[in-house]
């Protein structure tokens, strides 16, 4: 199963609005999509109540995994995704 490792770039780690952002972006692919990080057991990527249980602060690492047939292009995205402070990229101006 193609699995990708990142840390959290947001300065609120997931939380909040970053919560909200990757867990959209998750429910979006045509693939199921886990997370999880070195202390806790996978969860659902696309659910944002599962995303906060996970505590996950900025410089967090997490392992996203995925399965099927575009599993490598959904975890380079989400990865992606993580990889940028999604605080400050989303805020109003």
């Amino acid at each position: 199963m193609p699995a990708r490792t990142v840390k959290v770039a947001s300065s609120s780690g997931l939380h909040a609005r970053p919560a909200a952002i990757f867990s959209q972006a998750a429910s979006e692919q045509s693939v199921p999509v886990t997370i999880e990080t070195a202390s806790s057991a996978p969860v659902k990527a696309s659910s944002i109540l599962m995303l906060l249980t996970l505590d996950v602060g900025h410089g967090d690492e997490v392992t996203l995994r995925a399965e099927g047939e575009s599993a490598e292009e959904s975890l380079d995205l989400l990865a992606a995704l993580l990889e940028k402070n999604l605080d400050e990229e989303f805020q109003d101006h």
